[in-house]
């Protein structure tokens, strides 16, 4: 009777060759990795150090006694934020604002993008992104300071428009129901001609042989649009919404804390102002964290859904 041979452990010998190809990546090509190194440190310092300090949000924080001196508490500031009166407020206005940004603003860096792209003087085109790139450079300080100058119901530009076409003026920082859109649009002027440039750089890799194709199949300058442009830039577009669609409910405070009044707060208030306010003004360490925490991880699961539906729709998709 003849005796079989073992067949050799092909995970060992799969690990050795891993792990052989790395250090030989390490070795051949050990100046990008130098190169990689301040990057690295970047994320590891400032993203996932202060990772440690979520465990806050489990503790009753002392700051005397230190993160590992101070108590234990569970889940206890979660279940407080949960059924605080303010929980289903926070989650709304959050929603409407960035479920609103995301709609309204996502198509006109695209669209703008394709328009770009069919303009033909040099001179014109480089004017066009000049303007639009322009107000993203503006910090946020200052863009506030101009939307209360100019939608200001005295001596603002806008109210001095409506009233000398007849109308009255408007308070519009002062109306919680404009709120909203007084965000999402200045933030759409702001950030479309910035937002544009991903799209313009996919578009340089349209062949130009499928374009000439299709103009001499006599396609029109539309139907190249539709037919050769959008699917070329599709995958960026997809990868574009699963970004946006991962930060839904991380809308920036600082916009929003400074443009907030007293009489706008009821759709004004989200749940980063409310993190600012509670941890930095008021010292609730513990529960701000617990707070930020729970908004993160709502987004880390929207970003894992629309990632998995998207690619399981067109194939395209982050990971």
């Amino acid at each position: 009777m003849t005796q079989t041979k073992a067949a050799p452990a092909s995970g060992t010998k799969r690990k050795k060759s891993l792990g052989q190809r790395f250090v030989k990546g390490l070795r051949d090509y050990w100046q990008y990795y130098i190169l990689l190194l301040p990057a690295l440190a970047y994320f590891l310092i400032f993203c996932y150090g202060p990772m440690y300090g979520a465990q806050i949000a489990f503790r009753n924080f002392i700051a005397n006694k230190g993160i590992w001196g101070s108590p234990w508490v569970g889940f206890d500031h979660f279940v407080r934020f949960f059924k605080g009166v303010y929980f289903w407020d926070l989650i709304r206005n959050t929603l409407v604002i960035s479920v609103y940004g995301l709609i309204a603003g996502f198509p006109f860096p695209i669209i703008l993008a394709l328009s770009l792209n069919e303009v033909k003087n040099d001179m014109f085109k480089k004017t066009v992104q000049t303007i639009t790139y322009a107000p993203y450079f503006i910090s946020t300080v200052v863009m506030c300071g101009m939307l209360i100058a100019f939608l200001n119901p005295s001596t603002g530009i806008i109210n001095k428009f409506i009233t000398a076409l007849g109308g009255e003026a408007i308070p519009f920082l002062s109306k919680e129901n404009m709120f909203p859109s007084i965000y999402v649009w200045s933030g759409i002027w702001q950030g479309t001609g910035w937002g544009s440039v991903i799209y313009i750089a996919a578009l340089s890799g349209v062949s130009p042989e499928l374009l000439e194709a299709a103009t001499l199949d006599g396609a029109s300058r539309m139907q190249k649009i539709w037919y050769v442009n959008i699917p070329a830039i599709f995958p960026t577009m997809v990868i574009m919404l699963i970004l946006n669609s991962g930060s839904l409910l991380s809308v920036g405070y600082e916009k929003i804390y400074l443009l907030q009044s007293p009489l706008n707060t009821a759709t004004s208030e989200v749940i980063s102002t409310y993190v600012y306010k509670t941890g930095l003004v008021s010292a609730q360490y513990s529960f701000s964290t617990a707070v930020g925490l729970f908004n993160s991880v709502v987004n880390l699961v929207l970003l894992i859904i629309v990632n998995t539906i998207a690619r399981k729709l067109n194939e395209t998709s982050l990971w």
